[in-house]
């Protein structure tokens, strides 16, 4: 699953990363290290009009568009979209068949989800084998306090930002709602790989540069782009233990991204 990340990168390294277009007048995005649900974060989508990619902001959590009160709407059922059955819930298909978009960022955080193990060490692209070298029967424990768990970050071996793959969903009110229109959207994630399953049985779909432009704008039904919704490379991810108290959502800053 993905249920935090963080992004540090300022609004012009995003555009330059990603190939934005013009970025909107008075446009600001401060780093964001404790990102949670139901946040407004950039968004990274095609513009209709242009073709060109557009940065805006929508808030994490997908509203289906037919929805008659999005206030009414669990969104923490929504946060992540199972690669798995993306095409089984008529809640997926639709945004994956018609809407997608990149979600920017410098890594997301998980929790250890196996709290009776050792704590590891950093592991660096290329070190496999986590938990390999361990002998000694793993004590057992109580359930873990919250925040007890240690939490880990996972990025890119040069600290540059990337994408997630992204669903999302144009909410619009009908007549005589008081409500704004909303713009949410989802996170896909898929199966762990090497280095995410010691600590969790799930991750984020991190798409390749080379695939932005197909998740973008290839809407050909007879061939959707399932295949992109993969397992990252281990070799091409690092991880290092965050600091516990990321668990707390109004715990922010870049202290968030050291151990302690």
């Amino acid at each position: 699953m993905c249920g935090r990340y963080y992004r540090r990168s300022d609004k012009q390294r995003i555009a330059e990363a990603f190939k934005v277009g013009k970025l909107p007048p008075g446009f600001e995005l401060p780093p964001d290290y404790n990102i949670a649900p139901s946040t407004f974060q950039p968004v990274i989508r095609t513009d209709r009009e242009s073709g060109e990619r557009e940065l805006i902001m929508m808030r994490w959590g997908l509203v289906p568009a037919k929805m008659a009160d999005p206030d009414e709407f669990k969104i923490f059922s929504t946060t992540n979209a199972r690669a798995e059955s993306i095409l089984d819930k008529p809640i997926w298909r639709g945004p994956f068949t018609h809407t997608r978009c990149l979600i920017p960022l410098d890594g997301f955080y998980e929790w250890l989800q196996r709290p009776s193990l050792p704590q590891p060490s950093p592991i660096e692209p290329g070190e496999h084998g986590l938990f390999g070298d361990i002998q000694a029967k793993p004590k057992q424990s109580s359930k873990p306090k919250a925040g007890s768990r240690p939490v880990y970050k996972f990025e890119m071996p040069d600290g540059a930002p990337y994408a997630l793959a992204g669903l999302f969903s144009e909410w619009r009110p009908r007549k005589g709602s008081s409500h704004p229109p909303l713009d949410t959207f989802s996170i896909v994630t898929t199966g762990a790989n090497e280095i995410t399953d010691p600590i969790h049985d799930r991750m984020p779909v991190i798409l390749h540069p080379r695939d932005y432009d197909r998740w973008l704008n290839d809407y050909h039904e007879s061939r959707p782009p399932i295949d992109l919704l993969r397992p990252y490379e281990s070799d091409g991810m690092r991880m290092t233990p965050a600091n516990r108290l990321v668990g707390n959502v109004r715990s922010n800053g870049p202290e968030m991204l050291n151990s302690a």
